[in-house]
């Protein structure tokens, strides 16, 4: 696949909000009754997509600040029998096609608009062989498996990969237009280069600074110029330099859930082998998944780079493919949500002291529940989002239903 560019027609957005009987119960727990905590019902008609249209894995997830929802998806993990209308010549009837890399839903779960693909950035590269046994020659800077998705208050799009030479972030415009990019794809050069990435795994960007979850590769956060994108800082955990060794080799699936690392070890002082997130938080914080380790580190910036704050340990026990995946947060800032790729949960953490008040979701198939949770975020109106990889390949919506005292 190439690229693809969707507009979907003015008249195609006309649609209700999410009706009551599309709204399903959903498991949840709660661990302190003495403080209120947020409840939510999973909206099981959204998003709407064509009808041609399937989705494959999900990556990546942003609420941008007008209430859009902004996706990633990996149209190439999808099987010739998934998308028998991409056939040539088609071998089904009806459905399905695969989607662009980047879609972006109203509230009521619309397709607004889809782009993705080589096309669009800069560079080209042909192929040989399939599989493991790919090769790849020319200078394509469009990863070939997109991860982590982030748009800026600028309305403008980030994404990363962590492919095989995956070791780029690209920057575009709301409508796919390429804008620039910091790293190369193929060139690596370890947890202290200033220049060069490894196989990034998230980005924020706050008008500032772009903050890189550098994971997959290396095991560091590093951080540039919002102009000119030159290098600012970089660190490890615990603030301090990262010491941990990087990835030999290019990263494989197999690798989520090995290990070959000993197991997570909460009180690590190194990141652990997937740095999965770096979001940006309330009063100048930023919080690190470091998933392989079952804890989020929590930061504050500073002057001079940035002030280690505390371990916030998730399932300490859990193996398989561990906790920690993503961070977001209520409209008021009361209230954390962490995605638990491996217990199949949204842990809700109160933001003041990260004490865990509850969970809601488990492991399935059904509305509510979940496979290889992924992302999260929140919208202005306190309803939360998820996406799934692996087998999961979906979006979902749980709309908030208010406060349980």
């Amino acid at each position: 696949m190439r690229s693809i560019t969707l507009t979907i027609a003015a008249g195609a957005l006309m649609a209700s909000p999410a009706a009551a009987d599309t709204l399903v119960d959903i498991s949840s727990e709660r661990f302190n009754h003495e403080v209120p905590i947020p409840t939510f019902k999973a909206d099981a008609a959204w998003p709407k997509l064509p009808e041609d249209m399937i989705l494959g894995q999900a990556p990546g997830l942003s609420v941008a600040n007008d209430d859009t929802i902004w996706v990633l998806t990996r149209p190439n993990s999808l099987g010739f029998t998934d998308i028998g209308l991409d056939a040539e010549p088609p071998i089904a009837v009806a459905c399905c096609s695969a989607p662009p890399h980047v879609l972006q839903f109203d509230q009521e779960g619309n397709l607004l608009r889809g782009w993705g693909g080589p096309d669009l950035a800069p560079g080209s590269s042909t192929y040989e062989g399939e599989g493991r046994d790919r090769v790849e020659t020319g200078d394509e800077q469009w990863p070939a498996n997109v991860h982590g998705l982030f748009v800026d208050d600028a309305g403008t799009v980030w994404l990363g990969g962590n492919g095989d030479g995956d070791h780029v972030v690209l920057n575009f415009t709301a409508d796919g237009e390429f804008i620039r990019q910091f790293g190369r794809r193929g060139s690596t050069d370890g947890n202290m280069s200033r220049q060069y990435l490894g196989n990034p795994a998230d980005i924020s960007h706050d008008g500032n600074s772009v903050l890189v979850a550098d994971g997959y590769i290396n095991k560091r956060i590093i951080e540039i110029g919002s102009d000119d994108l030159a290098f600012e800082h970089l660190w490890g955990a615990y603030g301090e330099d990262p010491d941990a060794s990087t990835r030999e080799g290019a990263f494989d699936q197999s690798q989520a859930t090995s290990t070959g690392d000993g197991g997570p070890d909460p009180s690590s002082r190194s990141f652990g082998d997937i740095v999965h997130c770096v979001v940006r938080g309330p009063e100048d914080t930023i919080y690190v998944c470091d998933r392989r380790n079952n804890r989020l580190q929590l930061f504050r910036e500073t002057a001079d780079g940035v002030e280690f704050l505390q371990d916030i340990v998730i399932a300490p026990e859990t193996g398989g493919t561990r906790t920690a995946s993503d961070v977001a947060f209520s409209p008021d800032n009361k209230y954390v949500y962490v995605a638990d790729m491996m217990n199949g949960r949204v842990w809700i953490l109160l933001r003041e002291n990260h004490e865990i008040l509850g969970s809601f979701g488990k492991n399935g198939r059904y509305p509510g529940q979940f496979i290889w949770l992924h992302s999260v975020d929140v919208d202005s109106h306190g309803n939360v989002y998820t996406t799934e990889v692996n087998t999961g390949r979906r979006v979902q919506r749980f709309v908030f239903t208010g406060m349980e005292e």
